[in-house]
């Protein structure tokens, strides 16, 4: 190697042509180009970790925000993405530094990772903002990592680009190819039912989670993954790679590449890709793959961070002409492997293409279309044809009624469909403890025609609405093989989970909302047909009650549980913080305060 490029001393020449060059219209310019007191901190700041200034000179800088955490499973292979992500850098002419972002793991964090989704959106935002980046590739997987990554970056509004950790290998136990979670809760029932033995339960717990990546069936990480390329947001083709197959370090090294694109084009940003014909384009994925619940919640709040006040009747109104086209667990029979082998979800855009929006914007730089015009067409087994879908509306319903003034939510698709229209008298559980406690006694004075009510479960009552509205069928009934009963909750449950449950009640119990006023015994009417769910009481009653109701005491005091309470909206809003919704009227701010040259100071 020449000396001179060992040196610490590069040539003048090399700061006048910084000054001077084609790039200075890049963001990061701003920090480094100016031949000032706080240019040289800045350029300084990178030599102390090796770089020269060549490395910055004429070359876009691509931030790789990583959510790689090892308390976060689904998680565990991005440091092998991230280096290829920065390779594809490279190849195109950037300088790739990655940054490290708080994981959200919704397995191990308590009360849920949901508590924590806001806080993660903030971390990705302000780092963005705050640091001399010209494009972004986030990394996530777990199921809030997504959502909250996708929230930080709207927010900043650079050019940002997503590359998803793909779902792990399915799980094989006694001949039978498995799910993470629904099958797993399925033998969970077996066991409490005393048809299995808890030496069956243990060896299925060595064989659950048998790879690195997140859920293998339309969970919510399978979800949202899926609804990151229906927005546009990432490459087409590479939401549904398995986690562990080579073309998944290809599809990063060419996200990589793409990003130095997009830094050099400055465009597009989220919000010229996150359009409200993105938005449907999305919610028509999410009904016709069948798709988790919480994933109206996450693209709730999406939308608000861009200024579109997305509605919750829009899910419905989508999924009334939306068939689910997709036979994947918990909705069908199937994995996203075999949706991946099938065509993925390019074939499943293909198929919808007569209801999207084609045109729609992609980080591609181009139209929706174009990343699935040439995918396969549906196989007929894995995904089917809009003539002959697997259930002739989308997976996920809005109901409203006096026990839901602000509308909650059902996964019709994994629901018995003898229980979406149902009368029956509530039992009431307070609070999860409440649940834990008597949920199996066996004086539970339950049937099969019961209602399960699980209230204090949600925003602000959890608090961080917890996968806590998937409330177990008594033991007594699963003895008698019953596998399902209606059940309603303030709460979320997991994107694995299948029966008839009634979730995202809002308002919720904690801040006066009627499941607050629910009695044991009292008659609830749900009719998902006809978008119904009522307690059937008198209005006078309801009133009654409703102005004798004493609110809880908050959960926390301080720190950031006191701000989540403080701040978080309902779930009709999407459960972010009232404080970080896009201004309409606004330009996003996607640079620092501060002095970005001079003599002066501003490092």
């Amino acid at each position: 190697m020449p000396p001179q490029y060992l040196s610490r001393h590069e040539p003048k020449e090399l700061l006048k042509d910084m000054q001077e060059s084609n790039y200075n219209d890049l963001r990061s310019a701003r920090w480094f180009a100016p031949h000032d007191l706080t240019g040289f901190v800045h350029r300084t700041a990178i030599q102390a970790e090796g770089f020269s200034r060549f490395a910055i000179k004429d070359r876009p800088v691509i931030g790789i925000a990583n959510s790689w955490s090892e308390l976060v499973n689904c998680n565990i292979h991005f440091k092998l993405l991230a280096d290829a992500v920065k390779r594809g850098v490279l190849m195109a002419g950037g300088l790739p530094l990655e940054f490290p972002t708080i994981s959200l793991g919704e397995s191990l964090m308590k009360p849920s990772a949901m508590q924590f989704r806001n806080l993660m959106a903030m971390d990705v935002e302000e780092s963005i903002r705050a640091y001399p980046l010209d494009a972004i590739v986030l990394l996530g997987g777990c199921d809030k990592t997504v959502p909250a990554q996708l929230m930080g970056a709207a927010s900043a509004d650079i050019p940002t680009i997503m590359l998803t950790g793909g779902p792990q290998e399915p799980a094989h136990f006694r001949g039978k190819q498995l799910g993470v979670g629904t099958d797993t809760w399925k033998y969970a029932d077996e066991l409490r039912a005393g048809r299995i033995t808890e030496a069956d339960f243990d060896e299925l717990e060595s064989a659950a989670k048998p790879s690195a990546g997140h859920c293998s069936e339309m969970g919510t990480a399978s979800t949202m993954t899926s609804l990151v390329e229906a927005l546009g947001m990432c490459l087409p083709g590479s939401a549904s790679i398995p986690a562990v197959d080579s073309r998944r370090g290809a599809a990063a090294e060419a996200t990589g590449r793409r990003a130095v694109e997009m830094a050099l084009s400055q465009g597009p940003k989220p919000s010229e890709v996150l359009t409200k014909e993105a938005f449907d384009n999305a919610i028509t994925l999410l009904m016709a793959v069948g798709g988790s619940t919480n994933a109206v919640v996450h693209l709730l709040a999406l939308a608000r961070r861009v200024g579109y006040e997305l509605q919750l009747d829009r899910f419905h109104e989508i999924s009334q002409r939306t068939p689910r086209i997709v036979n994947v667990r918990p909705s069908g029979e199937y994995l996203v492997k075999q949706l991946f082998e099938a065509g993925g979800v390019p074939t499943v855009l293909k198929a919808l293409a007569p209801l999207l929006h084609k045109d729609a914007v992609t980080v591609t730089g181009e139209s929706l279309e174009k990343g699935f015009i040439s995918a396969p067409e549906p196989d007929g087994v894995v995904v089917s044809t809009l003539d002959e879908p697997f259930d002739a509306s989308g997976g996920i319903a809005v109901v409203r009624g006096s026990l839901a003034p602000n509308g909650a939510v059902i996964k019709r698709s994994a629901a018995s469909k003898d229980l979406l229209q149902h009368k029956g008298s509530a039992i009431v559980f307070e609070d999860i403890y409440d649940l834990g406690r008597r949920i199996d006694d066996p004086d539970l004075d339950v049937t099969e025609d019961s209602v399960l009510v699980l209230r204090n479960s949600g925003p602000v009552g959890a608090p961080g609405m917890p996968e806590w509205g998937m409330l177990p069928i008594p033991e007594k009934l699963l003895r008698r093989g019953i596998r399902d009963v209606v059940r309603i909750s303030d709460a979320r449950m997991s994107g694995t989970a299948f029966g008839t449950t009634v979730l995202h009640v809002s308002p919720e119990a904690a801040v006066g909302g009627p499941l607050a006023i629910v009695r044991d015994g009292d008659p609830i009417v749900l009719d998902v047909e006809n978008q119904r769910l009522d307690l059937d009481i008198p209005a006078e009653e309801i009133e009654s009650r409703l102005a004798e109701l004493k609110l809880p005491e908050p959960k926390y005091r301080r720190g950031y549980g006191r701000l989540f309470i403080d701040h978080v909206n309902q779930a009709h809003e999407g459960c972010d913080f009232d404080f970080l919704k896009g201004l309409p009227d606004e330009e996003p701010q996607r640079l620092p305060y501060g002095l970005m040259s001079g003599w002066q100071g501003g490092w």
